[in-house]
């Protein structure tokens, strides 16, 4: 059996909980023969990666456990960095923006969903790219990464191997893009089925947003 692909969702303090846990169900859930849903396992290998072992809080106060800690973690063939109101810490955490440097090296796939953009940009990953984010967040995004074109009327944008989303449940919708961008459509469409979610036949933002933003 080929090696699954590996997928690193980082996590830390205050994260938002559908940021990472939304694409973690669309990877653990998809399935290249749904006639073998419960034999078979995902083609993704899904990681929570925190700079410690220690439990992460969450937003809201969920406590998560994460399966490897930044010097523990293996090469990561898809790095996923979620959003939430603790990024406004992490882009002044050197050690968050180093591990994101260097599994951004060599992973085939870089990603993020909300304000995990701002942290792919303070660890140098988007300059020069298209890239969205949570629509409350998009002047923060412009001050903090002048380098990126931020685009606010997408709901997610690809930008060659880079994936970034707007806000929160748009992590879902991108993660199932990233699915059919990998495995083809129709596995991505049997993802969204399996869901119940409706899967996103459009990049365009589906939240109206405030004239002055």
């Amino acid at each position: 059996m080929a090696r699954r692909t590996r997928i690193g969702i980082v996590l830390f303090d205050e994260v938002e909980v559908l940021d990472f846990a939304g694409p973690f169900e669309v990877f653990s859930v998809t399935r290249l023969d749904e006639s073998r849903r419960r034999e078979d396992k995902s083609p993704f290998d899904v990681l929570l990666v925190a700079e410690h072992l220690a439990p992460v809080m969450a937003t809201g106060g969920m406590a998560v456990l994460p399966h490897r800690s930044f010097a523990g973690c293996p090469p990561l063939d898809i790095l996923m960095v979620p959003g939430g109101w603790g990024t406004r810490e992490q882009v002044k955490n050197a050690s968050m923006l180093a591990w994101i440097r260097e599994q951004a090296e060599h992973a085939r796939i870089v990603a993020s969903v909300c304000t995990g953009s701002v942290l792919l940009g303070a660890a140098g990953q988007l300059e020069g790219k298209r890239a969205t984010t949570h629509w409350r967040a998009l002047d923060w995004m412009r001050e903090m990464v002048p380098g990126a074109t931020i685009d606010a009327s997408k709901h997610f944008v690809i930008d060659g191997r880079v994936f970034t989303s707007a806000g929160i449940s748009a992590g879902i919708d991108m993660s199932l893009r990233l699915v059919a961008h990998l495995l083809g459509e129709d596995v991505a469409r049997a993802t969204s089925r399996h869901m119940e979610y409706p899967y996103p036949e459009s990049d365009e933002r589906r939240i109206a947003m405030p004239v002055s933003v």
